[in-house]
C-alpha cells in the first residue's frame, strides 16, 4: 500500500452516533441481487472490518438485520462491488442491484444513503484510479530497495495528482450541498496528504456539529494534527549537520525567507526538481531568501556527491538517519520531495511548491517585502 494514498486513512470504521429515529434498536436492509452469477453472499463492512454476511436466497433476495441503537455507516459488498449505506435504527432500508449493471443500484428508506448514492460514481472512479495505481506500484517495486520505492512513489503521485485533485473538488462541492453526515462521510474519504487545506476548512465548519459522534470527534482530532504544519503555523525546529559536521538549526535563519527542502540523493523526482530550486535561489539569494536543504540520505558519500553534481550551493544538512530521522515525525513527511517556505519569523507561508509555482510565489512574496 502506498503510504498516504489510501483514501480515508483516518476513518477505518465510521459509526454514526446520533439519536435513534424510533424506539426500535435494530438496523435493517433487504433487497435483491439480480443476475448474481457465482456470487452467493452479501457482506457488510464497517471500514475495513467485516461485520457480517448473509446468503442470497430464493428470488435472489437477501436480508441483513442487526441490533443497534445508533446510526451506522456500512459498506455492502457483493462480488467485486461495494456500496455505502447509512442505516438508521427503526427505519428499514432497501437495496437492489442487477450485477449486469452494478453501478445502477437502487436504495430506499434512508435519505442519507440516497444522498451517498449521488456521490457513488465519483468514489467508484477514484477507487479505480487508486487500485490501478496500487497494482502498477506493486509490480514496479518488486526489485527495488527502500529508496527506489520512495522515489517511484513520488513519481507516481505526481503523475496521478490531477485525478485526486479533481476528486477533492467533487467531495468539497458535495459536502457544501449536504450539510449532514453524508457530507461528513464523503469528506472523511479524502487523503490528508493531498487535501490538507480542504480538511482543515471542513473541520472548522463542523466544529460545533455532531458533538456526540465519536468518529467525527476523531476526525477533528486528526485534523488538529494537520493544523500544526499548516500555513500560518510556526515551523518546527530542525537540527542537523552539514557535510563538515557543523550543527545547523532552522532558527539560525530567522530574519530570512527560507525554502526548507526535504530531498535525498536517491530520489529522482527530487533531483529533477533541483534545477528549478537552483534557478530560484540564484535569482533571489540577494533578496533576503535562502534554501535549507534537508537530506533523508543515510550514505554521506552519495549525499555529498549529489550536492556537488546538482550545484546545491546553499546550506545542506542531514542527520543521516533517512526514514528513521525524527524530522519525519516532526514534519509528518510521507514522501519526498517535500518543502516548506518559512518567513522571517519562522512561520510557514507555503508548502510543496515546485517549478513555476515556486518561482511565481517567490516573485510575488519577495517583491512585496
Amino acid at each position: 500500500m502506498i503510504n498516504g494514498l489510501k483514501i480515508g486513512s483516518w476513518i477505518s470504521a465510521i459509526v454514526l452516533m446520533l439519536s435513534a429515529c424510533s424506539d426500535s434498536d435494530t438496523i435493517q436492509v433487504q433487497g435483491t441481487i439480480d443476475n448474481p452469477g457465482n456470487v452467493k453472499v452479501v457482506s457488510f463492512y464497517e471500514g475495513e472490518r467485516k461485520l457480517d454476511s448473509t446468503f442470497i436466497g430464493d428470488g435472489n433476495r437477501f436480508k441483513f438485520e442487526r441490533p443497534a441503537t445508533q446510526e451506522r455507516l456500512l459498506t455492502l459488498e457483493v462480488g467485486n462491488n461495494r456500496y455505502p449505506l447509512i442505516l438508521e435504527p427503526g427505519q428499514p432500508a432497501s437495496f437492489n442491484v442487477n450485477l449486469h449493471e452494478p453501478t445502477d443500484y437502487q436504495v430506499g428508506g434512508s435519505e442519507l444513503s440516497i444522498q451517498l448514492k449521488e456521490f457513488a460514481a465519483y468514489k467508484e472512479r477514484i477507487d479505480f484510479v487508486r487500485d490501478s495505481l496500487q497494482l502498477a506500484f506493486s509490480k514496479a517495486t518488486t526489485d527495488l530497495d527502500a529508496n527506489g520505492i520512495q522515489s517511484l512513489r513520488a513519481e507516481m503521485l505526481q503523475e496521478f495528482r490531477p485525478f485526486f485533485k479533481n476528486y477533492i473538488d467533487q467531495a468539497v462541492e458535495f459536502a457544501s450541498r449536504n450539510d449532514n453526515l453524508a457530507g461528513f462521510y464523503v469528506m472523511s474519504t479524502l487523503d490528508p496528504e493531498m487535501a490538507e487545506a480542504e480538511l482543515i476548512a471542513y473541520a472548522d465548519q463542523i466544529s460545533n456539529r455532531f458533538e456526540t459522534n465519536r468518529y467525527v470527534n476523531e476526525f477533528k482530532v486528526e485534523v488538529d494534527k494537520l493544523r500544526k504544519l499548516a500555513v500560518g503555523q510556526p515551523a518546527p525546529e530542525i537540527v542537523a549537520y552539514t557535510p563538515d559536521n557543523k550543527t545547523v538549526r532552522l532558527s539560525d535563519f530567522k530574519g530570512q525567507i527560507v525554502l526548507v527542502d526535504f530531498w535525498a540523493s536517491w530520489c529522482m523526482p527530487c533531483r529533477e526538481e533541483n534545477p528549478n530550486i537552483v534557478a530560484a535561489y540564484n535569482r533571489h539569494k540577494d533578496d533576503n531568501f535562502t534554501v535549507l536543504g534537508v537530506s533523508l540520505d543515510d550514505n554521506p558519500g552519495s549525499w555529498m556527491r549529489a550536492i556537488q553534481e546538482d550545484q546545491l550551493t546553499w546550506t545542506n544538512i542531514s542527520d543521516l538517519q533517512a526514514w528513521s530521522s525524527p524530522l519525519i515525525l516532526d514534519y509528518q513527511i510521507k514522501g519526498i520531495p517535500a518543502s516548506y517556505i518559512v518567513d522571517e519569523n519562522g512561520m510557514i507561508i507555503a508548502k510543496n511548491l515546485r517549478g513555476s509555482q515556486l518561482s511565481d510565489f517567490l516573485e510575488n512574496t519577495l517583491t512585496n517585502n
